[in-house]
């Protein structure tokens, strides 16, 4: 979409260079930003010249930049001991999307975008991703960059915690939770619909840090931790206090009750899987 109010595209060579008011808007893929007017901008700054790596991988984990294009976490071999890292594929694999759009968009934008269904949500909530924010350029000396878990930066359906002019500069997906085992299933009430729930879980060699994430089917990402693998029971009895029966997210893509439905019924096949 030509979006006719943009009058200036900005492109420093560092995030110094900024003088940030209202109307600008940052550019990394832009998939979303080109795809509906945007009344409220008049000017974008793309990322693109800062010269990022688009991932790197240390002892402490894989940081994933703001302007990493999905197609190249999905080209990512990590070390042998990261066994998680073929969830990426899986969750890439759930993407309502072209290859268009697998080529441009970004993961820091699929989680900026804050829906139900962005995959790139469930992949870092599951990993125990942690975003880094940088603060809006211009702040004064006394802003610094704060960092949010990836299940706590999402707080709604398109909602998020990003102040105004704030950039998420990075998520970090540590490397203790990309050694776990892992199991994913997802549901669409279509062949290659919008996800109606996403749902994965991580464990340890011996059964140890459960972590079951459930998205999609509710308005952000939940996480539900249990010291060992749990029971069918002890499961379902989690889930439920965490999640009454109004705390489903209902839309075109699945009721609130079908939701809740698959969710239990994936969760369990998951928990049989890592068990």
């Amino acid at each position: 979409m030509n979006l006719n109010t943009i009058v200036e595209v900005k492109r420093p060579k560092s995030f110094e260079e900024i003088e940030w008011r209202d109307g600008h808007a940052w550019l990394g893929g832009g998939t979303w930003l080109f795809s509906e007017p945007q009344v409220a901008t008049d000017t974008l700054v793309d990322l693109g010249k800062f010269g990022w790596p688009a991932l790197t991988a240390t002892a402490e984990g894989l940081e994933i930049a703001a302007t990493c294009r999905i197609v190249e976490l999905h080209d990512f071999k990590g070390p042998p001991e990261w066994r998680a890292v073929p969830l990426f594929d899986q969750c890439i694999d759930a993407f309502l999307m072209s290859f268009k759009i697998w080529n441009a968009a970004t993961v820091v934008g699929n989680v900026c975008m804050s829906l139900p269904a962005g995959a790139m949500i469930s992949l870092t909530a599951a990993l125990e991703g942690v975003c880094t924010l940088w603060p809006q350029p211009g702040q004064s000396k006394d802003g610094k960059p704060r960092q949010v878990p990836v299940v706590d930066f999402v707080t709604g359906v398109h909602t998020n915690v990003l102040q105004k002019g704030e950039l998420l500069r990075s998520i970090l997906l540590p490397a203790a939770a990309l050694s776990k085992r892992f199991a994913m299933r997802q549901v669409s009430l279509t062949r290659h619909g919008r996800s109606a729930a996403l749902i994965i879980a991580t464990v340890g060699d011996g059964g140890e840090d459960f972590l079951l994430t459930i998205s999609a089917a509710t308005p952000r990402p939940v996480h539900l931790r249990f010291k060992k693998t749990p029971s069918a029971a002890e499961m379902r009895q989690a889930i439920d206090e965490r999640l009454p029966p109004d705390a489903w997210y209902q839309d075109v893509h699945g009721s609130a009750p079908y939701k809740r439905h698959v969710s239990h019924y994936l969760a369990e096949q998951i928990r049989v899987e890592l068990s």
